[in-house]
């Protein structure tokens, strides 16, 4: 056996998503479009950590990926390839310079619309930013929810070292608004999960 470095292994990845990319049509087109959006990700997100951790950005996607991913499998109906590829694309355009434009030509107008609803509108004031994603995610397909619901489920961990009190107060508001109605119903019914 010929041991293989790491970057060996990636040249060796990106060489078969090329190849691939190369036979097949449009990634919006094919079942596991994901390959692409992935490797989009991980170009658009190079160099961006978790805040407060050195662990690479695309952790925080994968988890949040990982999330989708058992929700869909628990609730079957749903387009899992337009939920997985929207997870991992869920912050192209709002911390990278993909622009929206870009994302519809590669992935189509499904996609970058879900894109951009998970995305905030940084023209807006901070406070206004939140409920204009969320109105935006309403228009969308349910899978968005089952990406914004992912993402803080994974948010739940404990806050980031820089956190200050009034930013972790404020995120539990912002939580709080993502859920919808059903699901803040659940939540509060006697079948939610036992309180400690």
């Amino acid at each position: 056996m010929v041991a293989v470095s790491l970057e060996g292994w990636v040249a060796l990845l990106e060489q078969e998503v090329l190849e691939l990319k190369r036979s097949l049509p449009r990634p919006a087109s094919i079942p596991w479009g994901y390959h692409v959006a992935l490797q989009l990700a991980a170009a658009a997100h190079a160099g961006q950590t978790v805040p407060s951790t050195p662990l690479p950005y695309l952790f925080h996607v994968t988890l949040v990926a990982v999330e989708v991913l058992a929700a869909v499998q628990a609730e079957p109906g749903h387009d899992g390839n337009l939920a997985l590829q929207c997870v991992l694309l869920q912050n192209v355009v709002e911390d990278t310079a993909v622009t929206a434009e870009a994302l519809e030509a590669s992935f189509g107008p499904a996609v970058a619309a879900c894109v951009l609803a998970l995305s905030k509108n940084l023209a807006l004031l901070s406070d206004e930013q939140i409920p204009d994603s969320l109105r935006r995610i309403q228009e969308q397909p349910r899978e968005l929810w089952m990406i914004k619901l992912a993402d803080r489920i994974v948010n739940l961990q404990p806050p980031p070292a820089h956190w200050q009190p009034a930013r972790i107060a404020a995120y539990k508001v912002e939580a709080q608004r993502s859920l919808p109605s059903s699901a803040r119903l659940v939540l509060r019914s006697q079948h939610a999960w036992p309180r400690r």
